[in-house]
């Protein structure tokens, strides 16, 4: 895809961009339209002599030509004195056109940033006042007067892996995939599921299966203790109390933890119940010692060695953004981190519905990572 790009001017001490710190995000939509870009934001304009249809399957997560969509505007990938939001919309021969953006997310999650994208198709629309006023109010949040941590938090565990071999990746060779779960993958994966286990959520059920092929595929020591930690937003839940416009960071990420050996050799419904438990521990007692240990232990970071991160945005509303022209064809994330995916609801070239999960692992393992993947979900999966 050829592209004529209005590119800022060069700056000096150009930052590196800590990927770790920032969400990438994809919006297409096919429509005639007229926009113009502007504000004290960086903002790109651009043309790309392609249509929509051609990139086909190609727009899901881990898009080829993403550097084309997004340029990296020098100076600013930092958390500090940078942009908070970086903005380019690339024309499409065809009328439709790429919103693709890049989210500091100490600001927000993808919640707020739908919020966000909402409230700019309000103003788009002509609205004399936005639908949803943003709220600030971050003290909802903060900790605790006299901190004190009182639940087991193992994703912010320290572990020691002084020789860095746990689950071990070089961020410069990693093979990047998507993988689509239909119904017929969802379906002979719940066929192994035994009626005692009692109603499963779809995500429960793919991150059951992926966590344990990932697992298989790194080779990890039986003995060695992985885990799994899910994002969980806490809007809209009962007893926290936050305000429609809240647009902060509100979720916790609590682990499921395991011996290796018994995740790879114990059937699927064992790495089930250990979701489950862990979802179960999510209260308002949780997320308060979730900020009374930043506070205590200063900011740690969540646990690396060891541990899988997933978020699953399948009801954030990506799909529903709207500026005036239409729904997008597809809004989500734009890639997968080494040890951090996405779960988004997308629409194959054959019009089925499902989820996509975008997965970043070196290339011997993400070949054993297909293989498991393929034997466990019968019919093979099928991947874009």
């Amino acid at each position: 895809m050829a592209a004529e790009v209005r590119q800022p001017k060069e700056e000096k001490n150009s930052s590196t961009f800590h990927l770790s710190n920032f969400f990438l995000f994809l919006f297409l939509f096919y429509c005639g339209w007229a926009l113009h870009v502007g504000g004290p934001i960086p903002a790109i304009e651009a043309d790309a002599y392609t249509t929509l249809d051609n990139l086909g399957d190609a727009i899901q997560p881990m898009c080829p030509c993403f550097d084309e969509l997004l340029y990296d505007v020098p100076g600013s990938g930092e958390i500090l004195g940078s942009p908070l939001i970086l903005i380019q919309v690339t024309r499409l021969r065809c009328g439709g056109f790429v919103l693709a953006l890049r989210l500091n997310h100490t600001m927000t999650d993808a919640p707020g940033l739908i919020q966000f994208l909402n409230a700019i198709s309000d103003m788009a629309k002509g609205l004399s006042a936005l639908s949803i006023p943003p709220i600030w109010q971050r003290e909802l949040l903060n900790a605790r007067n006299s901190p004190l941590i009182t639940r087991i938090h193992y994703e912010y565990e320290k572990v020691n892996n002084t020789n860095k071999t746990l689950m071990a990746m070089d961020e410069n060779n990693l093979v990047h995939r998507s993988f689509f779960f239909g119904p017929k993958e969802i379906r002979a994966l719940r066929n192994q599921l035994p009626s005692s286990l009692g109603p499963c959520s779809t995500f429960e059920v793919l991150m059951a299966c992926i966590w344990k092929c990932r697992t298989i595929a790194f080779a990890v020591d039986p003995d060695v203790v992985v885990r799994f930690s899910c994002l969980i937003n806490i809007r809209g839940k009962r007893g926290f109390d936050l305000p429609p416009g809240y647009y902060g960071n509100a979720f916790v990420c609590p682990a499921s933890i395991t011996k290796a050996g018994m995740l790879c050799t114990y059937p699927l419904e064992y790495a089930i119940r250990l979701l489950k438990k862990a979802k179960a521990e999510m209260s308002k007692e949780y997320v308060k010692s979730v900020a009374d240990l930043m506070v205590i232990k200063g900011r740690p970071l969540f646990t690396q060695p060891g541990n899988y991160i997933v978020s699953d945005v399948t009801r954030v509303g990506f799909g529903d953004v709207d500026f005036g022209w239409g729904k997008a064809v597809y809004g989500g994330a734009a890639r997968a981190l080494s040890i951090i995916s996405c779960c988004m609801r997308f629409k194959n070239r054959k019009g089925e519905e499902g989820n996509v999960i975008p997965i970043c692992l070196p290339p011997l393992v993400m070949e054993r990572f297909e293989h498991e993947l393929k034997r466990m979900t019968r019919p093979i999966t099928s991947m874009l």
